[in-house]
């Protein structure tokens, strides 16, 4: 059974973060001050997600991860939705994001509920010291999203 639990961001593995982000350098930037959910089953985490607080009333998802094992299983989803329900309780109003212009990424999300707000032009290249490729294209602009708690 999937357990949903608050921790500190020192007890994530950083293998799990490098999942979903490549660059340690830019995990160490956002993990400070970050309010982390993790998805544990007997007592192993298996995926995490990863917010902060950007502005009044809204935070930002910076990695949401789950090992490769245990993917296609509702876990991404889950952590997101208790993301959702417990911001909601703390007053918050917005939740943003970024993410590559294509890719199960993207789709995932709008399924969630987020909207594309605006596009970073270059942010991959620009960010990132090594190209990121998914499904033979290189990632280049990041779409913001968007969701209204």
């Amino acid at each position: 059974m999937i357990e949903i639990h608050h921790l500190d961001a020192a007890q994530i593995p950083m293998a799990l973060l490098l999942e979903a982000d490549p660059s340690e350098a830019c995990i160490q930037r956002y993990l400070n001050g970050a309010y982390c959910l993790a998805a544990v089953v007997d007592g192993e985490i298996i995926g995490v997600c990863v917010a902060k607080l950007i502005a009044e009333n809204t935070y930002e998802v910076f990695n949401l991860a789950v090992y490769p094992a245990f993917q296609q299983q509702g876990i991404g989803s889950k952590l997101l939705t208790a993301l959702f329900s417990r911001l909601r309780k703390q007053g918050v109003q917005s939740l943003v994001l970024g993410t590559g212009t294509f890719g199960y990424q993207l789709t995932f999300y709008q399924r969630l509920g987020f909207r594309v707000e605006s596009v970073a032009k270059d942010f991959f290249l620009d960010h990132y010291d090594e190209p990121i490729f998914e499904l033979g294209i290189q990632h280049k602009d990041m779409l913001r999203l968007r969701l209204d708690l």
